[in-house]
């Protein structure tokens, strides 16, 4: 099988002024963990909605009061998202919102070493079924693709076809991007940035700081 543009495989979204005046709030070192949070729901519909509009669907009519009839559509994916913990628990109430068709959820716990920057797995757990399904993995951050590289090799070991994935993510360094689909080019990938630069300690930049800890208001 040819790999495919990875270009292709990317869906940045639309940089228009509410979006960057949203990512403005969550880059601003000054932003309360309340307002952080409030705001990475709003960015995180947007990336759920964009998710979704890859997802098939069907022709599906209904009447509405006037007695006339829409010709409509429905999802017909079988999803289940799969949140790298902590931080990606942050994105999975824009997806119960977001989709009305059959929703599930995984959990996957990584940690990065902060010097080599290698990720271990610590934990998962997946539905029964989990093969059969479109997985939306949540995960604000994407640095150096390590976290995101092991997390679908666990989905993968599954039984999840590589092509049945979508990685969702706030903030992807170019890096990662890169080190990602050289190692899986059949996924795809939903984001509301792309920043250049990673630093020595492998942080994106300018990037937002931890994510979890200014979630979830553990910040020292």
């Amino acid at each position: 099988m040819d790999q495919p543009c990875h270009q292709k495989q990317i869906f940045l979204l639309p940089q228009g002024n509410t979006l960057l005046s949203l990512m403005t709030i969550l880059r601003d070192k000054n932003t309360s963990s309340t307002r952080f949070a409030e705001i990475t729901e709003k960015v995180g519909d947007r990336l759920i909605s964009a998710a979704l509009d890859i997802l098939p669907s069907e022709n599906f009519n209904v009447v509405s009061p006037t007695g006339t009839v829409y010709e409509g559509v429905r999802p017909t994916a079988n999803v289940c998202g799969v949140s790298i913990l902590r931080a990606g628990a942050s994105l999975e109430n824009s997806l119960r919102r977001g989709y009305t068709g059959p929703l599930s959820f995984g959990k996957i716990l990584i940690q990065r070493d902060e010097t080599t920057g290698l990720p271990t797995l610590f934990y998962s757990k997946f539905p029964s079924s989990i093969a059969s399904k479109t997985i939306l993995i949540l995960e604000p951050m994407l640095a150096t693709g390590g976290s995101a590289s092991a997390a679908i090799d666990v989905i993968k070991a599954q039984g999840v076809p590589e092509e049945n994935i979508i990685f969702v993510n706030i903030v992807a360094s170019q890096q990662g991007i890169k080190n990602l689909f050289e190692r899986f080019p059949f996924i795809r990938l939903v984001t509301a940035a792309v920043d250049k630069e990673l630093t020595t300690n492998y942080i994106i930049s300018p990037g937002l700081g931890d994510f979890g800890d200014r979630f979830y208001g553990t910040c020292d």
